[in-house]
């Protein structure tokens, strides 16, 4: 039984995922940033890499609706 996306779908997880991988970036720098102040805030920078790694799981997520899957 294969899940097929329409044509919409997928174009609306390619905006999404492009979305999200923006959004990951920026906390990339904002992590780096807030590191590299000594005075930085620990629970704002764990709060940071936690929302960072819940958007790799969305990332993976939507990669993998995208990518069809292949039975040998």
């Amino acid at each position: 039984m294969a899940f097929e996306l329409s044509a919409e779908s997928a174009a609306e997880f390619e905006s999404e995922l492009s979305r999200l991988r923006e959004e990951h970036r920026d906390l990339d720098d904002a992590i780096e940033a807030l590191s590299g102040v000594m005075a930085g805030d620990r629970l704002q920078l764990q709060r940071l890499k936690k929302r960072k790694l819940a958007l790799r799981d969305r990332i993976t997520f939507l990669e993998d609706q995208l990518t069809p899957d292949i039975i040998a």
